[in-house]
């Protein structure tokens, strides 16, 4: 049956996206001297840090979902991690025009920058935890930290770090995938600001 849908449709092609045509890796992507402007364009800065996040794929649905939420930048290290790859574009679809992704040389520098220079309270999310998601405080400056795919945070990002939470899981499986999870963070900065 697919043989003669195949047959009577002829060949199957990739539908173009307009999000990506032509790019070849764009997008809002700016150099480390381009933190400070940002962060001072806003009263309450709310910054996600992405800590070695590989796959094109997370790094574009974290980036769709920052735009929702209003993040004003995304942090991610230079090594050991992806790009503003086509793919990481297409999965964005149109967030990646919108906020700005700054890749680091210096991560945990760049963390301390954050902490000294903006009053960025950093919140990193380890399953090693006692606290929630749900007991933190999001209204004020906040950098939301997420780690890798599988091994989660580095150690020195790790204590970077003001404080760990975990996201509450009820299920069989441990942990949900960055992209899930960073929505998950996200959201609930959103409400808390939302009621401030």
């Amino acid at each position: 049956m697919r043989k003669r849908a195949k047959e009577r449709r002829g060949p199957v092609e990739a539908r173009d996206n307009k999000h990506v045509r032509g790019k070849g890796g764009g997008g809002l992507v700016k150099g480390e001297d381009a933190i400070d402007g940002i962060l001072e364009r806003s009263a309450v800065p709310f910054v996600l840090v992405l800590d070695c996040v590989q796959d094109p794929h997370n790094l574009g649905a974290i980036l769709r979902t920052a735009d929702g939420a209003g993040v004003d930048l995304v942090i991610a290290p230079k090594d050991k991690s992806v790009g503003l790859t086509e793919t990481a574009q297409r999965v964005a679809v149109g967030a990646a025009e919108n906020v700005p992704f700054v890749r680091v040389t210096n991560l945990a520098r760049t963390m301390k920058k954050l902490q000294q220079d903006h009053g960025v309270w950093l919140i990193g999310t380890s399953d090693k935890s006692d606290q929630t998601l749900y007991d933190m405080d999001l209204k004020g400056p906040v950098g939301i930290v997420m780690g890798a795919e599988g091994p989660g945070l580095r150690r020195l990002t790790e204590e970077n770090c003001d404080l760990l939470i975990g996201i509450p899981m009820a299920g069989k499986v441990d942990c949900l995938n960055v992209s899930v999870a960073t929505g998950v963070c996200l959201y609930e900065a959103v409400r808390q600001r939302a009621q401030a």
